[in-house]
């Protein structure tokens, strides 16, 4: 059976939508693509980044159901976005999206900052790796 196990230490700065450290256990790896804002068609939705966050999380977490897995196998995310002033601006709100969709089992996470990504109109990209048992 897969276990996932946050590790926040008292020694570091309090998290805030993420874990500093997840120690997993199982026997299956899902290694998610990254996903942004595309829909079925290929075209990117949301004119902004909630909208477009909220839509790649939705991708990321299609992929993960398809793969056997549920939000609370993530043990990292990674999030690319073109703006990171705006993300953190925007912080609560994702923080509300990631909550609604993914629960409050927030994996380690990490958000680098991006020129562009490779569909020009995308403001934000999602990828991920769970732990299956």
């Amino acid at each position: 059976m897969s276990s996932l196990h946050r590790v926040n230490p008292a020694e570091l700065s309090p998290p805030t939508g993420f874990s500093h450290a997840v120690t997993a256990t199982g026997s299956r790896l899902v290694f998610l693509a990254g996903q942004t804002a595309l829909d079925s068609e290929g075209e990117v939705t949301g004119a902004d980044l909630p909208e477009q966050f909220e839509r790649a999380l939705t991708n990321l977490l299609t992929a993960l159901r398809h793969a056997g897995g549920t939000p609370a196998d993530l043990a990292r995310v990674t999030v690319y976005a073109t703006d990171v002033a705006d993300y953190r601006a925007r912080a609560a709100e994702l923080g509300r999206v990631w909550r609604r969709l993914a629960g409050r089992d927030y994996p380690a996470m990490a958000v680098v900052g991006a020129v562009r990504l490779w569909d020009e109109q995308a403001l934000v990209e999602l990828d991920g790796v769970a732990v299956l048992d």
